[in-house]
């Protein structure tokens, strides 16, 4: 008897074991921003509606985080994409969030892919440990139940400013510890439970779907192709891009019909 029990308790540990290691799934987030901007008509004549529907959908763009207990890749939706309008204005994000983002949570590091202007670079840096405050808030999110938690952090006012200004960023998160994997979306995670929304300064990311332990195999590939570089680097990089940008800008606008708009942070 004693022999019985002791080969089930076995079994029932492996069985635990094994669920855990194979343990997946993928994660749809769509993201939104209010946008505020008022524009001058006179500079963009009768473009001012065109021009909004544009930046609408510039902020208005679907990810996938595929993940396991260890590892995830978050990425643009490729098949929903907007496609290219043949349009001059381009965009630069200022945190440097585009392309694949890797990150294993086991060894706490990171792997960016990004384009800037033409050229990819990977970005290797460690996963930063976020001094999350957990609140009794709760609230439901599809059928998933779901607990309130706050960071703070210091990020750049202005990107291009030399005088390093800085403001206070508050970032809400609702996680759920049904999926009891320690992500999210964008560069966060360490909370106990998958984040399933997120929003701060005018952006939230809502997860709009979840499929847990596919019937297919998931594969997580970390990034190999790119310029390596460190975070700080990389935005070093994307700074004096940004400048060079803003010179070429101010040399060209000579005729009247260019304009710039600035987002946010």
């Amino acid at each position: 008897m004693f022999t019985n029990i002791k080969v089930l308790i076995l079994f029932l540990f492996s069985s635990t074991t094994i669920f855990a290691q194979e343990f997946q799934g993928v994660a749809t987030y769509k993201t939104q921003r209010k946008l505020d901007i008022q524009i001058d008509s006179t500079q963009v004549g009768g473009m001012q509606d065109q021009l909004m529907a544009m930046l609408k959908k510039q902020f208005e763009k679907t990810y996938t985080l595929t993940f396991n207990k260890a590892e995830s890749i978050y990425k643009e939706d490729e098949s929903l994409a907007p496609p290219s309008t043949g349009s001059s204005m381009v965009f630069i994000s200022s945190a440097g969030g585009s392309g694949e983002l890797y990150k294993n949570i086991k060894s706490q590091r990171y792997v960016q892919q990004s384009d800037l202007l033409g050229k990819v670079f990977l970005i290797k840096d460690a996963l930063k440990t976020s001094p999350w405050k957990l609140h009794a808030d709760t609230k439901n999110i599809g059928e998933y139940s779901c607990y309130k938690a706050t960071l703070e952090r210091e990020v750049d006012s202005d990107a291009l400013s030399d005088e390093g200004s800085k403001k206070t960023q508050t970032i809400t998160a609702w996680y759920t510890p049904q999926i009891p994997v320690s992500n999210g979306p964008e560069e966060f995670q360490g909370l106990p439970g998958l984040i399933l929304e997120l929003s701060y300064d005018s952006q939230t990311i809502l997860c709009s779907k979840v499929l847990l332990n596919p019937t297919k195999q998931i594969t997580i590939k970390e990034p190999t192709s790119g310029t390596n570089v460190t975070q700080n680097e990389f935005e070093a990089i994307m700074v004096k891009k940004m400048k060079e940008m803003e010179s070429q800008y101010r040399r060209d606008d000579t005729d009247g019909h260019s304009f710039k708009i600035e987002i946010g942070n």
